[in-house]
């Protein structure tokens, strides 16, 4: 005979073996739980005053006994998320409720997040029989009300519910709501929490600082464009202000219990988290649920491995993607898999975690060992272009701003040019002829993004050391960004952090053909293009000439082609 679990103690033989003989009991697909059932159910919770679980399938039969306390009971651990789309888990749960009580916020969290076919709490009078039958079931995802119906009590052997027949056309109607709302360009579905704390964690130690970071509104938007530039689907944005971050689980327990539940509402297999979580709270909040969860610092690391192409690139991104993952690797993760294997790998009494660590330590030697003998060749490279005399102007920005449009525009190249997020990730440098004979090479960069991830900018040295080299920086400004003056703030910062502050460089704003006429009569004392219309580039043209000879930063004679 199966065992009861939960709370045993105290209980006498006799009362655990007649907790025991419940799980010779069935119920009738149609009947939400039978009337002799409910009765011993009853009978057994008044004598130990306890409240008394069971976990029914749909074939009748009695899968779990469990035993709880006089006010709550803890449900065995069965899973989190075990139904297909548009299904439910297949099991009913019904428990009794010592003083007839409705049911609690904690039976309907139950219901949502382990998508129970229905949840039944069985009154219990003085005298231990069935007072009133409390029934709750799931609804289709909603933008009003809950995801949950809670049907008006009613005595127990005057209620009439079909269970099968309820189930089955609520199984239909969600069947008809997820596909009906399925993202068809998306790769996955994800619902975006994010939280504004006045102090944060900070990215590597843990201590408490003053953040800085955008306001809300632009960090949900820039949320929401990474996911466009990763295909995927966004169901919903839940956003958070707090004095401080959970410990725990950063948004604290209740609040991630509803967004998990209308993670389920909405079929989202996936939670993004902005700002970054620590590696314990990405544990925790991993061992909470079964959905897939990842934080903005990941998804911007997947977007860049999404978009790698040379064989340096990837290198730099597979690296700052092991450095990432190294600190957060658990004995249930099985992220780093694709890193063991292999005879003799596993030293003696060595678990499969410390395995992991190892073997992810080794692969970040031998990417660091490749990247710079990568490195060693672009220097080779740029001491060429050092003994031809030619000077160098990057051009950098907020991802997204224009700077490969740019440098199609003023080159007349076929670089790869996006409306998404990272379109550019391995430098690219062209020629550049200006009318007096004059040449130099103009380099096209990663786009910043603030709050840079460490390890991302620790990784691609390819583009920190063409900055390193240029004698003129084009910050290149998306002007008809409502978040533009915050997006130039954090450009500057990284340049500063970069050892960029002394750098010669030109503000110029970009999209001039996105905004309104009173914004562009606003900005026309500064450098104001349009790169998607190269017509518009020869102010820029002049003041890049301007500043590399004659404000003395080159020598006056023209440099001629190499």
């Amino acid at each position: 005979m199966k065992a009861v679990t939960g709370n045993l103690t105290g209980l006498k033989p006799s009362e655990i073996k007649a907790l025991e003989r419940i799980y010779r009991r069935r119920v009738a697909p149609e009947d939400v739980v039978s009337s002799d059932l409910a009765a011993s159910l009853c009978a057994v919770s008044r004598d130990i005053g306890r409240q008394v679980g069971l976990l029914i399938g749909r074939r009748g039969d009695v899968e779990q006994v469990f035993v709880g306390d006089a006010s709550r009971i803890m449900l065995p651990e069965i899973g989190r998320i075990g139904a297909g789309r548009g299904r439910f888990r297949g099991i009913r749960l019904v428990h009794t409720h010592l003083r007839n009580e409705p049911l609690s916020r904690d039976d309907l969290v139950d219901l949502a997040l382990l998508r129970l076919d229905l949840v039944a709490a069985v009154g219990v009078t003085r005298d231990g029989r069935p007072a009133d039958l409390h029934l709750a079931h799931l609804l289709p995802a909603s933008d009003k009300g809950l995801p949950w119906a809670v049907i008006p009590p009613v005595p127990f052997h005057h209620a009439k519910v079909d269970a099968a027949g309820l189930v089955s056309a609520l199984e239909e109607e969600f069947a008809r709501s997820v596909s009906s709302t399925v993202a068809t360009d998306a790769a996955e579905r994800a619902i975006l929490v994010v939280v504004e704390c006045r102090r944060r964690q900070g990215p590597r130690q843990g201590q408490a600082q003053v953040a800085n970071a955008a306001a809300l509104p632009g960090r949900i938007q820039e949320l929401r464009e990474l996911c466009r530039t990763a295909r995927i689907g966004v169901m919903d944005v839940v956003a958070q202000k707090r004095p401080e971050p959970d410990p725990r689980y950063l948004i604290g327990c209740g609040k991630l219990e509803d967004v998990l539940v209308r993670a389920m509402q909405l079929d989202a297999g996936m939670l993004i988290f902005d700002p970054e979580l620590s590696p314990g709270q990405a544990h925790a909040i991993s061992d909470f649920t079964d959905l897939k969860v990842i934080d903005r610092t990941m998804l911007i690391l997947d977007i860049f491995a999404q978009r790698a192409k040379s064989r340096d690139g990837k290198l730099q991104v597979e690296l700052a993607q092991l450095r990432y993952r190294l600190p957060r690797l658990q004995e249930k993760n099985t992220m780093m898999s694709r890193l063991t294997g292999g005879i003799g790998g596993q030293g003696p009494g060595e678990t499969k975690l410390e395995e992991n660590r190892r073997r992810a330590r080794e692969r970040i030697h031998r990417l660091e060992q490749e990247i710079e003998r990568y490195g060693r060749q672009r220097v080779e490279r740029r001491a060429q272009r050092v003994r031809k005399g030619l000077p160098v102007v990057a051009i950098v920005g907020y991802t997204n701003a224009g700077k490969s449009t740019l440098l199609n525009a003023l080159t007349g190249s076929e670089v790869l040019a996006e409306d998404r997020l990272f379109a550019t990730l391995d430098p690219t440098t062209r020629r550049l002829r200006f009318p007096r004979e004059r040449e130099i090479i103009i380099a096209d960069t990663v786009g910043f993004i603030r709050e840079l991830p460490h390890d991302l900018a620790q990784a691609f040295r390819a583009t920190l050391e063409e900055l390193n080299e240029a004698d003129l920086l084009i910050h290149l400004v998306d002007a008809s960004d409502s978040d533009h003056e915050q997006q130039i703030e954090a450009v500057e910062r990284i340049l500063g952090d970069l050892g960029l502050a002394a750098t010669p460089r030109l503000l110029v704003n970009n999209k001039a053909d996105l905004l309104p006429p009173e914004e562009r009569e606003r900005l026309a004392g500064s450098l104001l293009i349009a790169a998607s219309e190269p017509g518009t580039t020869a102010p820029l043209l002049a003041a890049v000439e301007h500043a590399l000879w004659r404000d003395g930063h080159l020598p006056a004679p023209a440099l001629n082609s190499a």
